[in-house]
């Protein structure tokens, strides 16, 4: 647990405070203080949530589960609420989010989380170097912590870019059917379904926040979290132009696998209608009678194997006349309609 406190003119922030200090601390309503609880105990978090902030106690068993949806919620003291950012590992085929659970009071803020949160320690960095992150009080503590959450999705978005034009790219260069391409679809799928839902919950969220919907939030702190739900807004909209790119991506690929394999039957069609009339042939010269017209003739063999050569050759010549071998490839690199 690590505790800092802002004493106002202070040019500095102070920390090493122990929890048996904090309700002296609490007193002080012109302090800033900003408690950080990084994988607690269940014994500490009675101590310090339960009996010094006095926070209800489904809060408090919210803040030990994990996993909840995004959410926030208004107390006669402080504002309890749920959010999500995103783990340092995380990609766009494999989008995983971690949960913040936060309170806000008056003079306070206190974060609860069970994994390590870059952007939690990018805000204790900036508020041991300077204390303008705490000078204007709590509620824009709580804005630094946030909008450093929400850049974490900046890197990500940028990767889910990549990815789907990439995917685009191996897709309409494809020659055979592979499964590979097919699994790549559905993990982004996955994740852009993820983070759409993530991401339109914690829109509303900041949306009630930077309406003024809540009295501990000030007037003049409202226009910081529209800032965040600018950003929320277009991470929103790229997760639904995301989802519209898959479903248009695994269309082209079921597409072009279906062209393929026409390509395929088209050859394989072709071929049988070549062979048909040659195994015609050689099947009514190869019927055992003795009363055969040509069957004792002594060039019989070499004027069937060339009949069955010209029949072979005049059907592949009709077969390019109408375009169904041949010319549609040259009309195509010709720039030609066909």
């Amino acid at each position: 647990m690590d505790i800092f406190v802002y004493r106002p003119g202070s040019q500095k922030v102070e920390e090493g405070y122990t929890v048996a200090q904090l309700p002296e601390l609490l007193r002080d309503e012109s302090l800033t203080i900003w408690v950080d609880m990084d994988k607690p105990t269940e014994e500490v978090d009675d101590r310090t949530l339960l009996e010094v902030f006095k926070f209800h106690p489904l809060s408090v068993e919210d803040c030990r589960a994990d996993r909840h949806h995004p959410k926030v919620e208004e107390f006669p003291d402080y504002l309890y609420f749920i959010l999500h950012g995103v783990t340092a590992k995380t990609d766009s085929e494999h989008f995983n989010t971690i949960e913040l659970d936060g309170f806000l009071g008056r003079n306070f803020v206190v974060t609860y989380h069970h994994e390590m949160f870059r952007s939690i320690n990018q805000v204790k960095e900036s508020v041991r170097s300077t204390p303008s992150a705490c000078q204007r009080g709590a509620s824009y503590l709580l804005y630094q912590i946030l909008d450093r959450i929400v850049d974490y999705y900046t890197p990500v978005l940028d990767d889910f870019d990549e990815n789907i034009v990439e995917l685009e790219d191996r897709i309409f260069s494809l020659k055979t059917p592979d499964n590979a391409i097919l699994e790549q679809i559905q993990h982004l799928k996955r994740s852009v379904l993820r983070l759409r839902r993530i991401s339109s919950k914690q829109l509303n969220i900041i949306y009630r926040i930077s309406h003024g919907e809540f009295q501990l939030i000030p007037q003049e702190m409202l226009p910081f979290f529209r800032d965040i739900h600018d950003h929320l807004t277009r991470i929103a909209d790229l997760s639904e132009s995301y989802r519209d790119l898959i479903g248009g991506a695994l269309d082209s690929y079921l597409s072009v696998v279906s062209n393929r394999t026409n390509d395929i039957m088209k050859v394989l069609t072709i071929f049988s209608a070549v062979m048909l009339p040659l195994t015609f042939i050689a099947g009514l010269y190869g019927m055992n009678f003795d009363n055969q017209p040509e069957l004792h003739y002594q060039y019989s063999y070499y004027v069937v194997i060339g009949v069955m050569v010209l029949v072979a050759l005049a059907m592949l010549f009709l077969f390019w006349r109408m375009g169904w071998i041949g010319r549609q490839k040259r009309e195509d690199e010709g720039g030609k309609v066909s």
